[in-house]
């Protein structure tokens, strides 16, 4: 049998060694060079895989060739692509192994050069137009066979990481030309089955979400896509439990690894308060947060959004209870080692397992998914962690604006403790805020939007995630309103923080609203506590509470005659935002009116009692006794709201957001076989 490593001679007179070339090498090169290899051996291929494949070698030397080069060259690479698909159908596992090291490498090595056309001159260098069809056939089925067959996890790991290249060979993937093969030869079935067994989703369930996300991605704008319309129908609970578990459990590592980070920082004592005085002292207004040691996983959190967006059946799973396996966090986004190769030994059969360790509290898939989104909206310095904010409330959006969804946020029987992350500000520390009675989602919901509003409020707005974010407070109410449910929550918390948001855009007018329409932001803002006042009877908890928010305008009436001031002038000037600041100050009819109708009789009350400073309960008696008399206009479609919609207008979005998973898996691909020679050590020998 061949060695895996070249042999070694010592230099005449010396002890040094001279390694000499592996005879792998001087086949590529025989290959590279036009040569037939195989010409006069009848048992070339046979021997050939049985010879550790060199993938970085292949890689390297293909993408150093120009387009030309290649061309000249295409019969080989094609003769090699065709081998090594037909020997994936052999059974001896050493040569099943390298023939997928192999196709990898191709792949890889072909990609590595931009050609003229973006897919049918790389499909003809790499397969040949003639026999592409039948050979990408053959391949998927092979491939989806070791999938779904009696196999060593390395082996499906390995078959899994084949067809991950072949997804992420472009950094556009719609134009992967080389995917149409898999819409034709469809991957689901076989993607769906390892997310449904517990013991193949642990082994390879996150791979496999990344495949099926790609997969749903490509040209989904453009044309039919299998994918899309295979995932929207699905009902298999099964595997509809296994993609949210696979979802829920690398959500629960990050936050549990953010947690750890937070404990190991935390510091007490006299020292440690003047560091943070002194530090705060030099802190500007944009770096009020901690940056957090990890990245987010923005493949995990387009596959939640998808499931979300396309599939209704997949609501009901997130109300399901389950436990998370006990696992490390993945140094990357994506799957963080290159899959082990399988021995002679093994014989393509899998290794027992044993079941995987569970944490001991139940959890859900929405509990740690606001944990997540409560840790990742902390600090918006870059662009990257900005954009996963955007998926966060994207993802909440579709979930407020879901009947049934809304029904188990607000269900009282499926109460659950959630904790959530607060950002460290120059008035507190760092927290993990655990309300220990348990209470409905909703309420832990309203709380995550109550601490985005309130700790980000920076001259560099966040405009966007702000319309988000107060977009899905509409949507909660607009289902309170509808269905009257009353939550018990405190309302003070949202009124104080929208208010809040008010006066913070009166005090930085100027810095503003050269860059933003912020009176877009303002009216959203005014139309919340429009709904409040118009249909706060169905749904506000007691009749103290409408009380307590008549209350909160009225005392924070300084804001809203600010607001309307700022809003007229803005509306006369003939400015850019002119309309908006028009539709403004209409809204503020209303409030405008509780306020000049309850302000003199509180002044009246005041001077005939001879009080100058009034309690909450002085003041709160006058609103209850002077309802009767107060005239309020009907505005229309306040319980209204634009759908979310995809397409067109976020379609650039998550285009941009594909590329970069992409991107993150094929760095992750270059650590990965950098790392593979120390793992195929084990073939040092075959017997």
């Amino acid at each position: 049998m061949p060695r895996l490593k070249g042999p070694t001679l010592l230099r005449p007179g010396s002890d040094q060694k001279i390694a000499l070339k592996e005879k792998i090498l001087d086949i590529y090169d025989a290959f590279l060079k036009g040569q037939d290899a195989s010409r006069g051996n009848l048992n070339f291929w046979d021997e050939l895989f049985l010879l550790k494949a060199n993938v970085k070698y292949i890689e390297s030397e293909l993408g150093a060739l120009e387009p030309q080069q290649l061309l000249k060259i295409k019969d080989n690479i094609n003769s090699l692509f065709y081998h090594s698909v037909a020997t994936l159908k052999q059974d001896h596992p050493i040569r099943v192994v390298n023939a997928l090291q192999t196709l990898c490498a191709l792949v890889r090595g072909v990609h590595k050069r931009t050609l003229s056309d973006h897919g049918f001159d790389v499909i003809n260098i790499l397969i040949g137009f003639d026999s592409a069809e039948m050979l990408m056939t053959n391949l998927v089925e092979r491939l989806n066979s070791i999938l779904v067959g009696v196999y060593s996890v390395s082996l499906k790991n390995l078959a899994l990481r084949l067809f991950l290249i072949l997804a992420t060979v472009t950094d556009n993937v719609s134009q992967n030309t080389i995917l149409e093969y898999l819409m034709i030869n469809s991957v689901f079935e076989s993607i769906i089955q390892i997310l449904a067994n517990p013991t193949s989703r642990q082994d390879h369930g996150y791979e496999a979400v990344l495949l099926l996300t790609l997969l749903v991605n490509y040209r989904k704008y453009e044309s039919a896509n299998p994918y899309i319309v295979k995932l929207s129908i699905m009902d298999d609970e099964l595997a509809l439990t296994g993609l949210g578990a696979v979802i829920s459990s690398t959500l629960a590592r990050y936050n549990s690894q953010f947690k750890l980070g937070q404990d190991d920082t935390a510091y007490t004592g006299w020292f440690s308060a003047i560091t943070n005085m002194v530090g705060n002292m030099f802190v500007g207004e944009n770096s009020e947060h901690i940056q957090t040691s990890m990245d987010p996983d923005n493949c995990i959190l387009l596959a939640l959004y998808e499931a979300v967006h396309l599939n209704r059946n997949f609501l009901t799973v997130l109300s399901h209870n389950h436990a998370h396996p006990v696992q490390s966090l993945p140094s990357t986004t994506c799957p963080p080692s290159p899959p082990a190769v399988p021995s002679a030994a093994q014989n393509l059969h899998p290794e027992p397992s044993s079941p995987a360790p569970v944490s001991e509290s139940p959890t859900n898939i929405l509990v740690t998914f606001l944990s997540y989104c409560s840790m990742v909206m902390q600090d918006l310095k870059d662009e990257q962690r900005q954009n996963n904010t955007k998926l966060c409330l994207i993802i909440l959006t579709c979930i407020a604006e879901d009947q049934y969804a809304n029904s188990f946020l607000h269900d009282a029987n499926l109460s659950f403790r959630v904790p959530l992350f607060r950002a460290p500000m120059r008035h507190r520390k760092a927290t993990t805020e655990m309300v220990w009675a348990s209470r409905p989602l909703a309420c832990a919901l309203l709380d995550l939007m109550v601490e985005f509003i309130m700790s980000h409020m920076m001259k560099c707005l966040p405009l966007e995630l702000y319309l988000r974010c107060t977009g899905v407070i509409h949507r909660i109410l607009c289902y309170q309103k509808k269905c009257r449910v009353r939550l018990q929550y405190p309302w003070k918390e949202v009124w104080t923080a929208l208010i809040s948001l008010l006066k913070f855009l009166l005090g930085n007018e100027s810095a503003l609203v050269s860059n933003y329409n912020i009176f877009e932001l303002a009216c959203q803002v005014v139309n919340l506590f429009n709904l409040f006042i118009t249909y706060g009877d169905t749904f506000l908890p007691t009749p103290g509470s409408y009380d307590e928010l008549y209350y909160e305008l009225i005392r924070m009436h300084q804001a809203f005659d600010n607001l309307y001031s700022m809003a007229l002038r803005h509306s006369t000037n003939n400015g850019e935002h002119k309309n908006t600041a028009n539709k403004l100050t209409s809204s503020l009819v209303n409030i405008r009116a509780i306020i000049n109708h309850f302000t003199p009789k509180i002044d009246s009350w005041s001077t005939a009692n001879k009080q100058t400073a009034l309690t909450e309960e002085q003041v709160l008696e006058v609103v209850r006794t002077n309802y009767d008399t107060l005239t309020l206009k009907l505005q229309d479609s306040l319980d209204q709201y634009v759908r979310y919609a995809e397409k067109p207008k976020e379609t650039a979005f998550f285009t941009l957001l594909v590329r970069a998973i992409i991107s993150d898996f094929r760095k992750n691909v270059i650590i990965s076989n950098l790392e593979q020679q120390s793992v195929l050590q084990e073939f040092s020998t075959i017997q």
